[in-house]
């Protein structure tokens, strides 16, 4: 029980640095590809800041791991947090350092009671659509025969996506980007699958609580039907007694 109450209190402690970080992560990952004529410097401190941050939220997992009681549980059921701490591993690039930090954040997210549903999914669209406009220009900006040029062009593509509405006017032409395409319509499926589930909850809850009010008012109703038959017999006995 100690052990894992120093669990909860890391991750309680350290839930707001590391979306601190992951928003710094944010800017440094846009400014290389918003500015493309960044000087070398600039371009540099900005990697350095993915890497610090990624290597934060692996210090994260790391010490998590330690405070936990049975690790080989943990591991189990936190696969997903390792896999994204390991993914960047693999090979040095920008891409994977994206997709393990949003892995990362969210899955810290889940474990925030204290954000609620709709905020997460809210989070989770406009990050995916920052990310996912960002990555694509990434890739597609100097692809030959490349429609995907501009920062508006990429957010556009990103929205048309995530939608699956897809007008097709803008597409990547590479395999990295479709790949990314591939990514980006699962997830807006998937939360739009969440949202209509949020929906639907609150609806049914909304339905239960009315259902509650009204049988708690229904019996009030008996309860005041029944005392006034009793009352009326009282007063029917001392009718009867003063006739008497």
């Amino acid at each position: 029980m100690q052990q894992q109450s120093a669990q909860l209190r890391w991750e309680q402690h350290t839930q707001r640095p590391l979306f601190g970080l992951a928003l710094a992560f944010a800017v440094a990952y846009a400014v290389p590809i918003v500015r493309p004529d960044a000087s070398r410097a600039v371009v540099d401190v900005c990697a350095a800041v993915e890497w610090v941050v990624w290597g934060a939220f692996a210090l994260d997992y790391g010490v998590r791991l330690g405070l936990a009681r049975e690790r080989l549980v943990f591991i189990r059921t936190h696969w997903l947090d390792l896999g994204a701490v390991l993914l960047p591993m693999l090979q040095p690039m920008r891409l994977l350092r994206l997709v393990s930090t949003l892995l990362l954040v969210g899955q810290r997210a889940r474990m925030a009671s204290q954000i609620k549903l709709t905020t997460y999914v809210a989070g989770a669209v406009v990050g995916l659509l920052m990310f996912g406009s960002l990555a694509v220009l990434s890739v597609e900006r100097d692809a030959p025969g490349g429609n995907i040029r501009t920062l508006g062009d990429a957010v556009w593509w990103s929205f048309t996506t995530m939608t699956t509405v897809g007008y097709g006017d803008h597409a990547p032409t590479t395999g990295l980007g479709r790949m990314l395409a591939v990514g980006l319509m699962l997830s807006g499926i998937a939360l739009l699958g969440v949202v209509t589930a949020n929906i639907a909850a609150w609806f049914i809850a909304r339905f239960e609580m009315d259902d509650v009010e009204e049988r708690r008012q229904t019996e009030a109703i008996r309860e005041l039907t029944e005392e006034v038959r009793a009352l009326r017999g009282e007063v029917a006995a001392l009718k009867g007694t003063r006739v008497e």
